[in-house]
């Protein structure tokens, strides 16, 4: 099995990656394989809704000027996923919006199967407070994708600005070991 999960801060090793990898550390623990894909920063456009992918029936998207269709077959690949984000005006990065609105286009418009049945979770970061609307964003995509979402003990986020901060936030570091722990036994019963 396999979790991919896709840091949405362009800060490269801030809260949000460092969140992921203390939920991963937990999959890793119980033999799962695991892979970050650095999501925030990179070149990746919004969907212009030109329903090219219901034309094609590929999975793919027609644009071919970003690296939306990289990330889009590692999502296929994929047995969980795992979409971190900063708290952007209490919403999630443009970067991760652009990955929820093509992945989740492509995937309606070629019957839906893309996603369904795979597990899927949120991780949160955020200076103060926006957090929960940032936290839905990134679970109603996995709704309406008809995958599992994983949760944890509390709402999956941290409350810290500064990098390195989520090593100082006691709760936020339990609530992502529990989201690791929950998640790897949801794949292990999903896939059995």
């Amino acid at each position: 099995m396999k979790v991919v999960a896709f840091n949405g801060s362009p800060r490269v090793n801030g809260n949000t990656k460092q969140s992921l990898e203390i939920v991963l550390a937990e999959l890793a623990k119980e033999g799962i394989e695991t892979e970050i894909i650095q999501l925030g920063g990179r070149k990746v456009f919004g969907c212009l809704a030109c329903g090219k992918c219901r034309e094609m029936q590929n999975n793919r998207c027609v644009r071919k000027d970003d690296e939306m269709n990289t990330f889009i077959q590692k999502m296929e690949e994929a047995d969980g996923i795992i979409i971190g984000s900063p708290t952007y005006f209490s919403n999630v990065s443009t970067e991760v919006k652009a990955l929820i609105d093509r992945c989740g286009y492509v995937s309606k418009s070629n019957g839906g199967t893309m996603l369904k049945g795979k597990v899927g979770a949120s991780v949160v970061s955020a200076r103060r407070a926006g957090s929960t609307f940032t936290y839905s964003a990134i679970n109603f995509f996995f709704g309406i994708a008809e995958m599992t979402i994983c949760s944890s003990n509390y709402w999956n986020l941290t409350l810290s600005r500064d990098p390195g901060d989520v090593q100082n936030d006691v709760e936020g570091i339990q609530t992502f070991q529990t989201l690791g722990k929950n998640m790897a036994k949801l794949l292990k019963q999903v896939n059995a």
